[in-house]
C-alpha cells in the first residue's frame, strides 16, 4: 500500500500532455516556502493499492493521446520509493507514460532508486539550491542525498525537467542565477528538456494558519514577474523557459 495525500485529474502542468497526478504523503524537507505542510507527516493520507492507482489512471487514458500519462508528486514521493516502484512498474505494463516530481531526497537503498529510474520516462527535479549552506537554510537538511540522487540520475535514461523557486531576498540575485546555470550544465544536457524558474508565491500561508503553524516567510513579498524576467537573461541555456 502507498500513502496518497490527494489526486488531481486532467492536470496539464506536471509533465507533458494531460496527466493524472498522485500527490504522495510524507516529506522530510521543511522548505521555507513549502505550500503543502499538510503532506509532511507520513501518517496522514489515504492508503492506495498499486492496482487502485493504475485503475484510476487508466480511466483517463483516452485523454492522454501521445504524450499524457501519470505523474507522482508530493510531499516527497521518494520517501515511499519501494512501494512507488511497484506502482511505476505496473504503470509501464499498462502503457502509461510515467513522470516523477521530486527534490531527489531519499532514504532507501541506491539500488531501489536506480530501478525506479529505469521505469520513469520523465524526472522533474526540483533544485532547492546548488550550494550546501543555502540548501540547508532552505530545506533544513544536508544536500548529500540530493547529490547522491543526481549521480544516479546521470546514469539513467529518463528525460529531465529542472525547476527552481525564485524567492525575493533569498534566491533572486544575478550571482545566484549564474551559479544555477553552472549547476544545470552539470546534468546531461542531451536529456534536459527544460529549466523552469518558478516565482515564489505566498498562497500556502493560509494552510500554516489553519494548522496552527508559524509561516517561515511571513512578510516576504511575492516574486515580481518583471524582475524574474530580467533574472532569466543571465542564464544562457536553450532549455530555459
Amino acid at each position: 500500500m502507498i500513502k496518497i495525500h490527494s489526486v488531481e485529474t486532467m492536470g496539464a502542468l506536471d509533465g507533458p500532455g494531460i496527466r493524472v497526478i498522485f500527490f504522495l504523503q510524507g516529506c522530510p524537507l521543511r522548505c521555507l516556502y513549502c505550500h503543502n505542510p499538510d503532506t509532511w507527516e507520513l501518517s496522514g493520507g489515504s492508503d492506495y493499492s498499486s492496482n487502485k492507482i493504475i485503475e484510476r489512471a487508466l480511466r483517463y487514458k483516452p485523454y492522454f493521446k501521445n504524450n499524457g500519462g501519470i505523474t507522482f508528486s508530493g510531499g516527497e514521493p521518494l520517501i515511499q520509493a519501494e512501494e512507488l516502484l511497484k506502482v511505476i512498474k505496473l504503470a509501464k505494463e499498462n502503457g502509461l507514460h510515467t513522470a516523477l516530481d521530486t527534490s531527489g531526497y531519499y532514504t532507501c537503498k541506491d539500488s531501489v532508486i536506480s530501478e525506479l529510474l529505469d521505469y520513469t520516462d520523465l524526472m522533474i527535479l526540483d533544485i532547492k539550491h546548488e550550494k550546501k549552506d543555502m540548501y540547508k537554510k532552505i530545506t533544513g537538511l544536508e544536500i548529500d542525498r540530493h547529490k547522491n540522487f543526481k549521480e544516479l540520475l546521470e546514469k539513467a535514461k529518463s528525460k529531465i525537467w529542472l525547476k527552481h523557486v525564485v524567492v525575493p531576498g533569498l534566491t533572486d540575485d544575478i550571482e545566484h542565477m549564474k551559479s544555477l546555470e553552472k549547476e544545470a550544465r552539470t546534468y546531461p544536457l542531451d536529456r534536459v528538456e527544460k529549466l523552469e524558474l518558478l516565482p515564489y508565491h505566498s498562497l500556502g500561508e493560509m494552510k500554516y494558519e489553519e494548522l496552527g503553524m508559524g509561516y517561515p516567510l511571513t512578510g516576504t513579498e511575492e516574486m515580481n514577474m518583471e524582475k524574474l524576467k530580467e533574472l532569466k537573461k543571465h542564464i544562457k541555456l536553450d532549455c530555459l523557459i
